[in-house]
């Protein structure tokens, strides 16, 4: 599987779904029972489904950045979801 093929491969799926398979490569490398060539490959793909769930974590801070409510219940302005 090229790199190009896994990384389309990985743009479609949701958060929950990329995390649910990057958990599975975790899990399996942590036991050690998979072959180098194969550890290789799984660890590829774990760092585009790591680089996939980032973004869409970034996505979603930027949605809710863009939504605030004022105390009287009329929207707001935006306030990084971070700010103190």
């Amino acid at each position: 599987m090229t790199e190009a093929a896994t990384e389309n491969d990985v743009s479609e799926l949701s958060f929950e779904a990329a995390l649910k398979q990057l958990e599975t490569i975790v899990g399996q490398l942590e036991q050690g029972n998979v072959p180098l060539e194969r550890s290789i490959e799984m660890y590829e793909r774990g760092a585009i489904l790591r680089a996939h769930c980032d973004q869409l974590l970034k996505a979603a801070e930027a949605k809710v950045e863009k939504i605030q409510v004022n105390q009287d219940g009329s929207a707001g302005g935006t306030t990084p979801l971070d700010a103190e």
